[in-house]
């Protein structure tokens, strides 16, 4: 604070408690002209009521006189006189770095003892998916939505469901958040042309059971087995090694209607999941791991 604030602020004080400090003094003493039925003549509902007028009473004055003494004590222990640091030396970015640093004293203290255990046993945790739940919706929630479902237009998988990418084990859950995910899909567009794109995703189609062309899944077949297969599997039933979605069942990261998954195999797609290695350490990756992992294996204090 300037010099010039400094004493804009101690002129305000002065001004202040000295003209209320006055006025404590001056107003029991003050008289004030009284009728002789010791009213003041004012009245209300024609003259039914009629204003009064008594003394102070000593508690009051007596409480009021020490407030004028505790505000002055606290000029004195604490800042707020101009550039006046106080007696006890405090401030608030004093307070709030050590409030901080006994909070991350003891926050260390128990995400240490978490590390001890598996992410499976960690999942069953009250207070490690407590925590979880907190970070999740911090971090993750802006592309996987507040209740972990996804969202098909970033490609943010599902994560309550028990279908997996690259693995649903603990473990991999972890190294998905730490080290993050780049999985790509090649555009088919120009080596299939279009119709080629829509007979493989007819077959697609198929394969989960949902509404299809017959005769041009079975063109897109064999188109499947030579150019899909190799990352999909021959049966469709993906590879979390590289990624690769399991075609057969009914989940879809970017939408499954017909449209959609000709989109998908005309242009390819790229989703992309951030590593947070940086951001978060692996104290709090873990527990963020363990709160995904119970969304999709029953949280047993989850009763929403």
């Amino acid at each position: 604070m300037s010099s010039f604030w400094s004493w804009w602020v101690m002129v305000l004080v002065v001004f202040n408690m000295g003209l209320t400090f006055f006025l404590f003094l001056w107003a029991p003493r003050a008289k004030v002209p009284v009728l002789p039925d010791g009213t003041t003549g004012h009245v209300w509902a024609h003259g039914v009521l009629r204003e009064g007028l008594h003394r102070l009473p000593r508690w009051w004055i007596a409480m009021s006189f020490a407030m004028f003494v505790a505000a002055f004590i606290y000029l004195v222990r604490y800042p707020g006189f101009g550039n006046h640091k106080g007696t006890l030396g405090w401030t608030s970015h004093k307070q709030l770095a050590e409030e901080v640093g006994e909070n991350n004293r003891r926050l260390d203290a128990t995400l240490k003892a978490f590390s001890l255990y598996p992410i499976e046993k960690l999942a069953k945790d009250p207070d490690a998916l407590a925590m979880g739940e907190v970070l999740f919706r911090d971090n993750c929630a802006a592309c996987h939505g507040r209740n972990a479902k996804g969202n098909p237009l970033l490609g943010a998988p599902n994560l309550t469901d028990d279908d997996w990418l690259y693995g649903g084990k603990g473990e991999d859950i972890l190294t998905s958040i730490l080290d993050g995910r780049h999985g790509t899909m090649p555009a088919w567009g120009p080596t299939l042309g279009e119709d080629g794109v829509a007979n493989v995703a007819n077959y697609v189609l198929s394969l989960s059971g949902a509404a299809h062309d017959k005769a041009k899944a079975a063109a897109g077949k064999d188109t499947f087995g030579s150019t899909c297969a190799a990352c999909h599997g021959p049966d469709g039933k993906g590879n979390q090694t590289l990624g690769a979605p399991n075609l057969t069942d009914t989940i879809w990261l970017y939408g499954g209607d017909l449209e959609t998954v000709e989109t998908t195999i005309r242009d390819g797609r790229g989703g992309i999941m951030p590593s947070w290695r940086e951001r978060l350490g692996e104290k709090d990756a873990r527990v963020i791991a363990a709160y995904v992992y119970s969304l999709s294996h029953g949280d047993p204090t989850n009763t929403r």
